[in-house]
């Protein structure tokens, strides 16, 4: 596969060009317009190429647990201020799919599907679509209930899952879906300054909730938890098993056990971390693509002292403890579709994009039931992330073929996806 290999020495041509003659008409702030940044360089720091994807000021990939890659490995969706647009990864030619506001869920695993929701005319009101990636076509698939929202799509394309609020209550407006969190600006997504404090709100209001399920052909939606006063959040189906959906309980991380698996009949919903320290926190969670594995961080205690990328394999029970130093800490971490890397997105005292290679301890005839298997990370920097505003998270992912990790970066003023090659780019004769 071709993927972006193609346009490396055009780009190359390109990369001392930091200032572009056809800068977007919508790049518009407050103040003066930034120039356009780069759209090819070699970071000095760690000898990676590293590729802007996108052209609209205020354009973001994906949330770093969602999938926005087509099936072929082809294209790529992503966000911008006016929409939903889809890349072309071997030209990196783009076109808008859906105008104005819109939510983006997931592109499906086994078609090209990119699934969204979209205000209603009526307040607190949202509707489910679908438009092909490859096509065009938008459909609209249902009317939702009052106040609530579809964040995954199963395997098979059968069925969505999502939670609403019941009744009227509410924590001020703090993550309960009454007011608008915003933008850092026109042109940054970023999450707000008192996130904190907001989640702490919203985590003590204990506002009754249910999660549910959609089928995606009639609209019927079956209950699978209702009544329930933990923060129900980040709802992600396996990419293989369409009846297994992984889900948090959200919040400060030391006051809850978060990470939860429920099946679509409403069985089997069982916790998959359970802390055993004080300040212990366990969190951002997300599928492998072999729709078994669980990953997530594991930090003993809050703080970054001691630091793992654990997982949880569902059908064998087996765990794995990872560690990494602290001075290579990330705000999400990631997997490649063969489980044999990791990437971070790196945070503020640690600000890099990280490549990891993982370094398993050998077995030697270990006495005993149900342990952990351990290892370790080896790192290796990609991306120099220290003019990054970190209110913007990275949120890295592997490109299909493994030899990119994409992320949102802020680091030229407004939003942009980049992309930085997983090899050292080569000397120039």
């Amino acid at each position: 596969m071709r993927k972006l290999t193609g346009l490396l020495l055009t780009l190359a041509m390109a990369s001392i060009q930091m200032f572009a003659d056809d800068a977007p008409a919508s790049a518009t702030t407050t103040a003066a317009a930034p120039a356009e940044p780069p759209t090819s360089w070699i970071d000095p720091d760690t000898g990676h190429r590293i590729i802007r994807l996108t052209r609209e000021p205020g354009s973001d990939s994906f949330y770093f647990n969602y999938n926005g890659y087509t099936p072929d490995g082809k294209k790529m969706a992503y966000t911008t201020p006016n929409g939903i647009s889809v890349l072309n990864l071997e030209t990196l030619e783009a076109r808008q799919l859906v105008k104005g506001p819109a939510k983006t869920i997931i592109v499906a695993h086994a078609t090209p599907n990119l699934y969204y929701t979209r205000a209603s005319d009526k307040p607190q009101f949202s509707q489910l679509w679908c438009v092909n990636l490859d096509t065009g076509e938008n459909r609209k698939l249902a009317d939702l209930p009052r106040r609530a929202s579809v964040v995954a799509i199963n395997a098979d394309e059968t069925l969505g899952a999502g939670t609403f609020i019941e009744g009227d209550a509410n924590a001020g407006g703090a993550y309960d879906g009454t007011v608008a969190l915003g933008r850092m600006s026109d042109v940054n997504l970023g999450e707000p300054a008192n996130k904190g404090q907001m989640m702490a709100t919203r985590l003590a209001a204990r506002l009754p909730m249910t999660m549910f399920t959609i089928d995606l052909k009639t609209g019927k939606l079956t209950t699978l938890l209702e009544h329930n006063t933990n923060w129900l959040n980040h709802l992600q189906f396996s990419p293989t098993d369409p009846t297994l959906l992984l889900y948090c309980h959200e919040g400060n991380w030391q006051m809850v056990d978060r990470i939860w698996t429920i099946r679509t009949d409403g069985t089997q919903n069982q916790l998959i971390h359970q802390r055993t320290m004080e300040m212990e926190i366990a969190g951002h969670e997300w599928w492998g693509a072999d729709g078994e594995t669980v990953f997530y961080q594991l930090h003993f205690p809050r703080g970054g002292h001691v630091s793992f990328i654990a997982s949880y394999n569902v059908q064998t029970k087996q765990r794995v403890w990872l560690q990494y130093d602290p001075d290579e800490s990330s705000i999400h971490d990631n997997s490649s579709p063969d489980g044999k890397l990791f990437c971070g997105d790196g945070d503020n005292n640690s600000p890099w994009i990280f490549l990891f290679r993982p370094v398993y301890v050998r077995d030697q005839h270990t006495v005993g039931e149900n342990l952990i298997k351990g290892g370790y990370l080896e790192s290796e920097k990609l991306v120099n992330m220290s003019k990054q505003n970190y209110r913007l998270e990275p949120n890295p992912s592997f490109t299909p073929d493994m030899k990119y990790v994409v992320f949102r970066s802020n680091m030229f003023g407004p939003d942009y996806a980049f992309a930085v090659e997983v090899a050292k780019a080569k000397p120039t004769p």
